[in-house]
């Protein structure tokens, strides 16, 4: 499933093309995705200007002169991308193209979701904070306001592993496998340590090694291990610098390490790990 850096990838991959610019046809083909696509879709987003792209957690949200916002979630396999329409015979339809999006200046914006996971709902703007998608959710991870001490306030008392912690969206959002496991591993610290004893100064590394990380991964425009691209169609490269995820066998980059990198499965996803590093 794409994680934070792969959703912020697309949203600042989709502005330049998308807002300020009005949708002057959609083209629905078929009824639903996750759930049933908006009731008369084309009939309230057509004529219509995008003002704006913003994300929360592993959402994006397209906003409309309206006084509507699309919610769109990528799912397992979503993707957005750009298509010349002016050249549509070289780029024809392809099957999972579900959703298509064509702009005022001649481009068209396609939503193909082959294991159709991904979700598209239409809501009042002014009720996008209180919809129920977003109910619980956790801070933000690249918010100056998340530092050491929110997450530690988030972890007070909790037994969990740490690595569980870090996915469960309401401790905080957009952390997914990969990086969980490569910010614990920059870090120092252990999958499996209990999630109270991220404190202090342990705390403040973890929120460090988290920015980092992500940040990292947005420059590289995400990491491309199946189905993410980029909305022009580029892969992300963030790959090519994994410590730890999907390295198991592999020796351990800290210099002097020497351990290969271990591999455990948490909450049925893998872990991955150097047991000498990480405490």
């Amino acid at each position: 499933m794409p994680e934070l850096p792969e959703v912020e990838t697309v949203r600042r991959g989709l502005i330049p093309r998308m807002v300020g610019h009005r949708i002057v046809k959609l083209h629905q083909r078929r009824r639903d995705l996750r759930v049933p696509l908006p009731a008369k879709f084309a009939q309230k987003v057509e004529g219509r200007t995008i003002e704006a792209i913003d994300r929360r957690a592993k959402y994006l949200l397209i906003r409309l002169d309206s006084g509507q916002t699309l919610i769109v979630h990528l799912g397992m396999s979503g993707r957005m991308t750009l298509h010349d329409a002016r050249s549509a015979a070289e780029h024809p339809f392809e099957r999972h193209d579900h959703v298509v999006f064509e702009l005022d200046d001649g481009w068209q914006v396609r939503f193909n979701d082959a294991r159709r996971f991904g979700l598209m709902l239409l809501v009042a703007t002014d009720g996008v904070a209180n919809h129920k998608a977003f109910q619980g959710l956790g801070p933000e991870p690249l918010e100056d306001a998340f530092d050491g001490a929110a997450l530690a306030a988030r972890l007070k008392g909790r037994k969990t592993p740490i690595k569980a912690a870090l996915l469960d969206q309401k401790t905080l959002v957009g952390v997914g496998n990969i990086y969980a496991c490569e910010a614990l591993f920059l870090s120092g610290i252990s999958p499996r340590r209990s999630s109270h004893t991220i404190q202090g100064e342990r705390a403040d590394k973890l929120v460090a090694s988290i920015k980092h990380v992500l940040r990292r991964s947005i420059d590289d425009g995400g990491s491309t291990l199946r189905d993410h691209v980029q909305p022009g169609g580029e892969l992300g490269y963030f790959q090519t610098r994994f410590n730890v995820y999907d390295r198991f066998g592999i020796v351990c980059p800290t210099p002097g390490c020497g351990q290969t990198v271990k591999r455990l499965v948490q909450a049925g996803r893998s872990t991955f790990y150097c047991a000498r590093c990480q405490r």
